[in-house]
């Protein structure tokens, strides 16, 4: 009778205890051509667009948070999820939100590399302008997020590179003339005195995250809400350049796939590609874009009738679907 009221106290506690642990398993995937709860994930204003068909569905990991010890054992056993130390999300010392702001701002990110990227592809006009200002930045008062930076000193900035190149000059503590516009006002001069770079005290640091933005009258814009993270940039990047350039990229398949990207449409590495893999099968994708640095795990997991893509920027990912639709074989996963 004793060891059934035990048993029986523990299964109560493994049933209402929560784990030090969260499951990680498939999570949503959205198709970056498409529409969610009625907005366009991905839409143009200013630029000519075109018809597009398929799927570009970018994946996610879903986080299993506040489970208690029975259901953890019960999702591990599953094998479709895995679990991972709570503080490894959520760090100690921060709170969820924090944490949830800090996936926000990286998904931010990723949607400024995107647009970037999207543009260099295809050599459209960008100009550059304050994507965001750092946390007690010597700008701050000054510059405001979407200004335009269109010279420093008398030097015209085109490109972020520009930016950085004509800053290579200057030195902490000493002014520096920007010009500027904001909105539709007349351009105009400012000044700002930067501080010594957090990574290296001889460098001028303005403390702001420049963006590479489209021309004057142009506007990108991508949305998805309650997705963070830099994951979803590559899949962002190539529904933008399939919308802004004729006949479809996909050539009318159901493609998936993730990766980062930065501005220059370098595909970076991400975390948890077996679970976004048997997402995109389970929706019915037959093709999955693998950033080079994940290639061998992919082949190591990937489901039967999954066909991988190896890509390492934004260019090859283009040339692979466009090798598809014209019936050759692009680099996979081996």
């Amino acid at each position: 009778m004793t060891a059934v009221l035990v048993l029986l106290a523990l299964t109560a506690v493994g049933t209402v205890v929560p784990a030090p642990v969260v499951a990680l398993g498939p999570g949503p995937t959205f198709d970056t051509l498409g529409e969610v709860e009625g907005t366009p994930v991905v839409s143009a204003e200013g630029l000519p667009t075109y018809p597009t068909t398929g799927h570009l569905n970018m994946t996610t990991v879903g986080v299993t948070d506040g489970i208690s010890t029975l259901r953890a054992l019960g999702m591990w056993a599953s094998g479709t999820y895995r679990l991972a130390p709570r503080w490894s999300l959520y760090p100690p010392g921060e709170s969820t939100e924090q944490v949830t702001q800090a996936n926000q701002q990286e998904f931010d990110g990723s949607i400024a590399n995107a647009e970037a990227a999207a543009l260099t592809h295809l050599r459209l006009p960008t100009r550059v302008t304050v994507g965001a200002l750092t946390d007690g930045s010597p700008s701050a008062g000054v510059l405001e997020p979407g200004d335009e930076i269109r010279a420093v000193g008398a030097t015209p900035v085109t490109s972020v590179q520009g930016l950085l190149d004509a800053m290579g000059t200057a030195r902490p503590g000493q002014p520096v003339t920007l010009t500027i516009r904001r909105g539709d006002a007349a351009p105009r001069q400012v000044a700002v005195t930067p501080a010594a770079h957090p990574d290296d005290p001889a460098r001028a640091f303005l403390g702001i995250t420049p963006a590479t933005s489209p021309a004057e009258g142009q506007k990108l814009t991508i949305t998805l809400g309650d997705v963070g993270g830099p994951s979803a940039g590559l899949m962002f990047s190539l529904a933008l350049v399939d919308k802004l350039t004729p006949g479809p990229l996909t050539g009318g398949r159901f493609v998936a796939g993730t990766g980062t990207i930065d501005a220059e449409g370098r595909v970076g590495p991400i975390s948890g590609i077996r679970f976004k893999m048997l997402k995109a099968r389970e929706v019915g994708a037959q093709t999955f874009l693998v950033p080079a640095a994940n290639c061998t795990e992919a082949a190591e997991d990937a489901p039967d009738g999954l066909r991988l893509v190896r890509v390492g920027t934004l260019d090859e990912a283009v040339g692979a679907l466009t090798t598809l639709d014209t019936g050759g074989t692009p680099a996979g996963c081996s």
